[in-house]
């Protein structure tokens, strides 16, 4: 029998117990409260419930203290005797503590498993976000990633975006008669948002090789869900990285894995934190994308949770696809405070026994007004619930305990050292030292030809010797039309070789593809 997630006790004297159905786990869900009122405790007993269940789990850590779900708990932690009475109060019988199968990953390297993708895997739109471009530049965005695929230059690394656009502006005028007007002035705003990119760290993010989905998705010996965790706490000082990482790894989900209808339970649960950072000024394109994504991927078994202070962080569009929720306290505070307050309390399935709104603004820490999905999918009736504890160590893991955990990693070695294989940056490299040779063979001809046609000038002289200035004109004056041309071939080759001729050349090259 599939295993239910025992999430703690409800009722008058929390003696019911909640549990969120596994079967209905990829249906999605919201942990929401405001700062300090237990949501990370939420979501690691959450992580811990899965991971028990066999489903593999992805979750980003913000504060840096989920990587405690690696380690055990233990007696002497400040908190047992709270713990265990707590169990005992919701009538958590098998209580005890135990670690879970954890995979650390950092964006930087540094924490975890570097975590890469390609430019290319990332696409025009989510990398137009990420750089807070104008409509204007994403469309040069989007012709820079058309041109790659026509001319089959992979897009790997920043190095070769930012290549691409250089030879984009060199040759725009060409260009803009097949795919519009390409401005300078866009293709310089794009490498100053990528020079800007790469000044927060955003250069480790894309490259090789790139983080496979597969890897997200295991489980161990015993049958236990892999616990994947993302280090962000130096990713939030970068936000809009932070959330349009995540979007693409949801997008990829998405995009890669195939229908399996309503499993049994979910093939994996993807955990969004500080969730209101992906619709902040979120252009409605990107946001319609989210609502799409979260729509449709419970089909090929994923689960997406959104965690965030407040319900009306999360559009209502897909805040109403999100069917388990966990409603720690709100505070209100003020005229819009208790605005959203009766909002977020209008959502639940009405309990009689107490009013929802009252509920949500009085719950304590560590406790939640909860509501899941039950048979047939119907919302389960609003219950005040006493969240239970966790099992695995509350808090950070000790530094050498995590550098441990990376050494003895599964993963340790696949991702470590980054990959340069030849991509667009290369072939454009190749391009341009190609035509500066063909323009060299050209001037060394041209230079050939001049000697060869003074020296049979000379030959064909007969009269008495003249003076340099005779000779200039007499030499000028029985130029044909073909000879005049040379001598402008090499005074521009002298004067441009490198330059105009070598950009001609590309352009060339690249009109004969």
């Amino acid at each position: 029998m599939t295993q239910d997630i025992f999430i703690g006790g409800g009722g008058p004297d929390y003696a019911v117990r909640q549990f969120l159905s596994i079967g209905y786990a990829n249906r999605h869900g919201l942990i929401a409260g405001a700062t300090g009122t237990g949501k990370s405790v939420t979501l690691q007993i959450l992580a811990e419930g899965f991971s028990a269940a066999g489903v593999p789990v992805f979750l980003s850590d913000v504060k840096g203290d989920l990587s405690g779900l690696a380690g055990a708990g233990s007696e002497d932690f400040k908190l047992h005797g709270a713990f265990t009475e707590r169990a005992q109060t919701i009538g958590f019988e098998d209580y005890r503590y135990a670690a879970f199968p954890v995979t650390f990953w950092d964006v930087f390297g540094a924490q975890g498993h570097p975590v890469r993708t390609t430019v290319s895997e990332m696409g025009p739109l989510l990398l137009a976000r990420l750089l807070s471009l104008t409509d204007a530049q994403e469309g040069v965005l989007n012709i820079a990633f058309r041109l790659a695929d026509e001319e089959g230059m992979p897009l790997l690394d920043l190095k070769d975006l930012q290549a691409l656009l250089v030879w984009i502006g060199e040759n725009a005028s060409d260009l803009s008669l097949r795919y519009g007007n390409i401005s300078t002035a866009s293709i310089g705003a794009i490498q100053r948002s990528l020079l800007v990119l790469e000044n927060q760290g955003g250069t480790g993010l894309f490259g090789e090789p790139a983080l496979e989905l597969a890897d997200l998705m295991r489980v161990d010996a015993e049958g236990r869900g892999q616990i994947n965790i993302l280090a962000s706490d130096k990713l939030m000082s970068a936000p809009t990285l932070y959330a349009t990482f995540l979007l693409w790894l949801l997008s990829e989900l998405f995009e890669e894995l195939p229908e399996v209808g309503d499993p049994d339970k979910p093939k994996l649960v993807f955990f969004f934190d500080e969730a209101h950072l992906l619709f902040e000024d979120a252009p409605k394109a990107l946001v319609d994308k989210v609502e799409q994504v979260a729509r449709l991927i419970r089909s090929k078994g994923v689960g997406v949770y959104f965690i965030t202070q407040n319900p009306a962080d999360v559009p209502e569009d897909i805040l109403g696809q999100l069917g388990n929720r966990i409603q720690h306290a709100l505070r209100a505070f003020t005229a819009k405070d208790r605005k959203e307050l009766k909002q977020a309390a209008e959502t639940y399935r009405e309990n009689p026994e107490f009013d929802t709104e009252e509920a949500i603004r009085e719950v304590g820490v560590g406790e939640a007004v909860t509501s899941m999905l039950e048979d047939k999918g119907v919302p389960g009736i609003v219950q005040r619930t006493l969240i239970r504890p966790p099992s695995s160590h509350l808090g950070p893991l000790p530094a050498e305990d995590r550098k441990k955990a990376l050494e003895t990693s599964p993963m340790a070695g696949k991702y470590d050292a980054a990959v340069d294989r030849e991509s667009a940056f290369e072939m454009l490299k190749k391009r341009a030292e190609a035509a500066a040779a063909e323009a060299a063979k050209a001037e060394e001809a041209a230079e050939a030809e001049s000697k060869l046609r003074e020296f049979n000038s000379a030959r064909r002289y007969e009269g008495p010797a003249v003076g340099r200035s005779t000779s200039r004109k007499s030499t000028s004056q029985t130029e044909t039309l073909g000879t005049a041309i040379t001598g402008m071939v090499i005074k521009e080759l002298k004067g441009t070789t490198g330059r105009r001729i070598v950009r001609g050349i590309l352009g060339g090259l690249f009109k004969g593809r």
